[in-house]
């Protein structure tokens, strides 16, 4: 079995591609309307084959019942990160040190989902 991609429901498809371009560093692999009201953005990473699916569709509210989410992504160093997203207005949490090896601290995309960058 081969892991593809994670779906998430986004409020605004243009923001949210945005986001994981100039934040994460992803980059759009496809866009394309997916039926009478919905449109879907493949992002992927340099690297791996695994994607973020972006899915804007008209009837989604925004609400995520009970949502436990958090998306990771490697970053080189972590205080520079934390510093660039800072300066583009961003609120960052504290770092976050779990063991010795690991580093990490999260921020929320457009629609609240937690993402974490770390640093190991």
């Amino acid at each position: 079995m081969k892991y593809l991609w994670t779906t998430m429901h986004v409020t605004d498809l243009d923001k949210s591609v945005a986001f994981y371009e100039e934040v994460v560093g992803l980059t759009l692999e496809n866009r394309f309307q997916a039926g009478p009201g919905s449109e879907i953005a493949f992002m992927k990473s340099d690297g791996t084959e695994t994607k973020v699916e972006l899915l804007c569709r008209a009837d989604f509210a925004g609400r995520r019942e009970n949502a436990a989410l958090s998306l990771g992504f490697e970053t080189e160093n972590l205080e520079d990160k934390m510093a660039e997203l800072e300066a583009k207005g961003y609120a960052v949490s504290d770092i976050i040190r779990p063991n010795p090896k690991t580093r990490f601290f999260f921020v929320k995309d457009p629609d609240g989902i937690d993402i974490q960058f770390v640093e190991e």
